[in-house]
């Protein structure tokens, strides 16, 4: 229940929805026992028409159930007395209609209620994990499957929806029937009544033990839908390399394994959770039937205290008992389904934030960014040892080194994306796990190798994270970046979609646009990992010229592959294993014959 009103939390403020709907439940089981109730002078009517014209004194006014019963049966004979049985007949047929109709008009008042509360709860749920998946670190991600995080996204959100929210009425309003009706039942016959209720707690106890084996099946189905739903993923970002590998039958055979795992269990958790509804069918049939005979074994020994149409109006209570009692049963052993998925969703939204934000507010770079003997490992594996050095403002520095080195390793150390081990990052004298993260993005402009763009126009992309850009704005960014041109020939100019990830445009167009988004934030602090590694020579002309444009009067950290793009930087560190071996400008570092005159050779005979 502790996680059932968490998730109800999320509908808050909950006294704007309780009150009307409390009401409204019981107006509706008042009117629906009235609607029940009024069966008994029907029979009478239909097959007693002498009972009921026989005149009945009129009773005086009591707040009691027996003056309400005595005064209907005193009105009906009453219209019977001056109409005759036909109007009397039709007389408690229309206040079956009517009390029927205020029955389901309230009922369904309070579903409107309801459905306010599920939608505005899932709204609410929707985005504090929205809010909590932007906010987490990296390396969050790095540890999970991409599969898990977007199954309880979009799967484990629904099966909430559907399963726990559905359940809310069963929750709420059945119990309010259940203790009407059963309160009817007791105050018919507390005799029989007493009897009827002994066997309920064997149903109660079958439904329970159901439901903790649907419970430990949900997880295993859950967890193997994110596996699936990774292998989805992968089968559409990495579809050209499985066609050119011709791994098909490979990837065939590694879902199919899963897929068939999460059929077996997933047909486990249906076979339990369908067994809850004939179970508890099968429970309630066989308790009427106890009801049933005990009833006429009482009536044969003159003890059952009532007359046959009252104990026909009994057992007719006694099934508006069992109907919500068997939906409870069937909505809980469904519901559990949906309490995994919570679980799962409020695993993410409880995750820790490794990389919490400082206080400390950030002004306008006017120093240097220093790394003070720094050192950082991923899962205990070093990376970085005692790297230190300084980025003064206005100036260039770049990193170069083999491939895993740990080049991209500082770029992503000074937005923040991973904290250091050992050692400090500082910016202007300020240790950046002391300082306000939002203070220290609108400082930083950052251009990769993989060019992260969305599935939006070319406009919103080169205006993103910039509010209020206006169009003039963004064509200027783009014409730096060397960019307006393709951009203009476009089918729609700035408000062409460019696709997922930006399909629809080539590398070096993908790249600019990057560029542009950097340009036009107008960043003091420029980072640059890889830019051009990855381009043609043409698109990595221009591409250059734009970054080149792009680092003017600016301090910027460039992580360098093509050593040929840095020659002309103010210092450039040379990194092996995640240590600094050489540090200096091009022409010094040439001098020496170390490891950067080697790569150098390696890749470019111009650029010795």
């Amino acid at each position: 229940m502790k996680l059932f009103r968490r998730i109800l939390s999320y509908a808050r403020p909950l006294s704007r929805y309780w009150p009307p709907y409390l009401v409204l439940s019981i107006f509706s089981l008042i009117f629906g026992v009235i609607n029940y109730a009024l069966l008994g002078p029907l029979l009478t009517v239909l097959f007693d028409s002498n009972a009921a014209g026989a005149s009945i004194s009129r009773p005086e006014f009591q707040m009691t159930l027996d003056y309400f019963t005595s005064a209907f049966k005193w009105y009906l004979s009453d219209i019977i007395g001056r109409g005759g049985i036909v109007k009397g007949l039709l007389f408690v047929c229309l206040a079956i209609v009517l009390t029927c109709f205020v029955t389901d008009l309230c009922r369904y008042l309070s579903q409107r209620i309801l459905v306010s509360v599920k939608t505005t709860l899932m709204k609410n749920l929707r985005k504090e994990l929205y809010d909590k998946i932007l906010s987490l670190d990296i390396g969050y991600f790095n540890e999970r499957r991409k599969g898990d995080i977007l199954s309880s996204v979009s799967n484990d959100v629904n099966e909430v929806q559907n399963s726990v929210t559905g359940s809310f009425h069963v929750f709420f309003r059945e119990p309010i029937l259940v203790a009407g009706f059963l309160g009817m039942l007791f105050y018919m016959s507390p005799r029989l009544t007493a009897v009827s209720l002994v066997a309920l707690p064997v149903s109660a106890v079958f439904v329970t033990r159901l439901t903790r084996k649907m419970r430990a099946g949900s997880k295993e189905t859950q967890t193997l839908m994110g596996q699936i739903i990774s292998h989805f993923d992968e089968a559409v970002s990495g579809s050209r390399i499985i066609r050119a590998f011709n791994a098909r039958k490979y990837m065939e055979k590694s879902f199919e394994k899963t897929n068939d795992l999460h059929r077996r269990a997933s047909r486990a958790v249906f076979n339990r959770q369908e067994l809850a509804s004939p179970t508890s069918e099968f429970l309630g049939i066989t308790i009427a039937a106890t009801v049933l005979f005990y009833g006429g074994w009482l009536n044969i020994h003159g003890n059952l205290g009532m007359t046959w149409q009252q104990f026909v109006v009994y057992i007719m209570f006694y099934w508006k008992v069992l109907e919500p009692a068997k939906a409870i049963a069937n909505s809980y052993a469904t519901m559990q389904k949906g309490l995994v998925s919570a679980e799962r969703v409020f695993a993410i939204i409880d995750a820790p934030r490794k990389i919490v934000s400082g206080s400390e507010p950030v002004p306008p770079f006017a120093g240097e960014i220093e790394f003070d003997h720094v050192t950082f490992s991923y899962s205990g594996e070093p990376v970085l040892k005692d790297v230190s050095f300084r980025l003064p403002k206005g100036k260039t520095v770049a990193i170069v080194g083999p491939s895993g080195a740990g080049k991209s390793t500082i770029a992503d150390l000074i937005p923040r994306f991973w904290d250091v081990d050992g050692g400090s990052i500082r910016i202007d004298g300020r240790d950046l796990r002391s300082v306000n993260l939002q203070d220290l993005a609108a400082q930083l402009g950052i251009v990769t190798q993989e060019t992260i763009l969305f599935n939006d126009t070319v406009y919103n992309n080169i205006a993103f994270g910039v509010e209020n850009a206006t169009l003039q704005q963004v064509i200027a960014a783009a014409k730096s970046a060397n960019a307006h041109e393709f951009i203009s020939r476009m089918p729609d100019g700035y408000d062409t979609n460019i696709g997922d990830r930006g399909t629809k445009l080539s590398g070096g167009e993908r790249q600019r646009i990057a560029i542009a988004r950097a340009v036009l934030k107008n960043p003091p602090i420029l980072i640059l990992d890889e830019a051009t590694s990855a381009l043609d020579t043409e698109n990595e002309r221009l591409v250059q010229e734009a970054i080149g444009r792009l680092m003017e009067n600016r301090t910027s950290l460039v992580i360098a592959h093509r050593l040929s793009t840095i020659r002309y930087a103010d210092e450039i560190i040379v990194l092996k294993s995640g240590t600094i071996v050489e540090r200096g400008t091009h022409e010094q570092l040439l001098s020496r014959n170390g490891l950067y005159s080697y790569l150098c050779a390696l890749q470019d005979k111009s650029c010795v």
